[in-house]
């Protein structure tokens, strides 16, 4: 305010008319008059600018309503739950406080609570795959969590791509193939069989990278047995199944605000079970249009169902030796058979070409057919039809 200075001091000091003050300094003579007379009632206030800041604000947000903002990012973050403006405006809206997401924001930004990014990627340029039906898609991987023992537990979720609801989730020592295949059973008994899943490539989901080996595992058999069309990620690429990655993430959050529950499985599992009930219908998913809880998205179309694979068959060679009591063993949906040729074969080399349950077993050297059965899954010997013991001595 030098200017103000300078014209109050030549109209004050030296007694110069505001006209001719106006003149001088290129400013009108009304300016000049309201400067003077603030001067004389204010002092050397009159040098400083006025606010502009209007005397009431009738579109400003209610204290009682900030306060409200506060107290509930506040609670869900104590919690380890989602605390962003979204998730905010659906929990006071059950409340009966109308307020927007986008003033919400602006509040926690004044208040400290958030912080601005500006150079954050808006999500409108991301290319995301969601299934158009509940039940058409189901993600499913394991993630790893410390007991307060120190002992590391396992958790496995099933999750439906189209509604980000959980169709299961539970805590184990170690998730083996059996205990997928049961968690998937349990899953599909309440919700229904998914058409398909999509999984990364563990072994406890698929021996598609294990070179044939070890031919479909318990999980694989029960899909293909309920006609569900089995997805699984490309190697070093779990973006593809980031939904429930995503997931984990949230779930962990919530689990670290945690105290009490986690020095055993069953304690984890009491708070999985609790975790479950808020996310799937206490809480609304920032991902889902309009913005509801995941099973109320579930509930809302109709479900996919399964297509049929019986024409699915599983082809594969497996190459092996004949040990010492005559037998070769193969491995079918986790468990393992042994396959009787006779002990004078005992250190020969056969190959064995495997179609589902129907066996032929060949002669690596002479392509001699051996030995042709359909396994029974029921008998864990597939005896060759012929007493056991020495073979009789040839007569002379």
């Amino acid at each position: 305010m030098s200017k103000a200075r300078l014209v109050i001091t030549a109209v004050v000091l030296e007694g110069r008319s505001q006209s001719e003050v106006a003149r001088a300094y290129g400013v009108s003579q009304s300016w000049i008059s309201r400067l003077v007379a603030r001067y004389r009632e204010e002092g050397e206030a009159a040098f400083e600018p006025k606010s502009r800041r209007p005397r009431s604000s009738p579109l400003a947000t209610p204290p009682d309503v900030v306060t409200a903002i506060v107290e509930e990012r506040r609670a869900l973050t104590r919690r380890g739950l989602d605390a962003g403006p979204t998730t905010i405006h659906w929990h006071l809206a059950r409340q009966g406080i109308s307020v927007s997401a986008a003033t919400i924001h602006r509040i926690l930004l004044k208040e400290g609570l958030i912080e601005a990014q500006p150079k954050k990627r808006p999500r409108s340029s991301y290319i995301r795959f969601e299934a158009e039906m509940p039940n058409e898609c189901w993600q499913s991987d394991v993630t790893h969590w410390a007991l307060t023992d120190g002992s590391i537990a396992e958790i496995l979720t099933f999750l439906d791509d189209h509604s980000r609801a959980i169709m299961h989730i539970s805590a184990h020592r170690r998730v083996t193939g059996a205990t997928v295949r049961e968690a998937f059973l349990a899953a599909t008994h309440a919700h229904g069989i998914p058409q398909s899943t999509l999984t990364d490539n563990g072994m406890v989901f698929t021996t598609r990278l294990s070179g044939g080996k070890g031919g479909r595992n318990a999980f694989e058999n029960e899909l293909r047995r309920l006609g569900v069309q089995q997805k699984n990620s490309r190697p070093n690429h779990p973006t593809t199944c980031g939904k429930v990655e995503r997931f984990h993430q949230t779930l962990k959050k919530w689990l670290s605000a945690e105290s009490r529950g986690r020095s055993s499985i069953r304690g984890l599992q009491r708070q999985l079970d609790t975790f479950v009930d808020d996310y799937n219908e206490k809480r609304p998913h920032s991902s889902l249009a309009p913005k509801r809880p995941p099973l109320e998205a579930y509930r809302a179309r109709p479900k996919a169902t399964p297509g049929d694979r019986t024409e699915d068959r599983h082809e594969r060679v497996r190459r092996d030796r004949v040990d010492t009591g005559g037998k070769v063993t193969l491995r079918l949906d986790g468990q393992l058979y042994s396959i009787g040729l006779g002990r004078r074969l005992a250190g020969a080399r056969v190959t064995m070409l495997i179609s589902d349950l129907e066996v032929r077993v060949v002669d690596q050297m002479t392509g001699e057919l051996i030995r042709e059965l359909v396994l029974n899954p029921n008998v864990k010997f597939q005896a060759r039809g012929v007493p056991r013991g020495r073979p009789p001595r040839a007569s002379r």
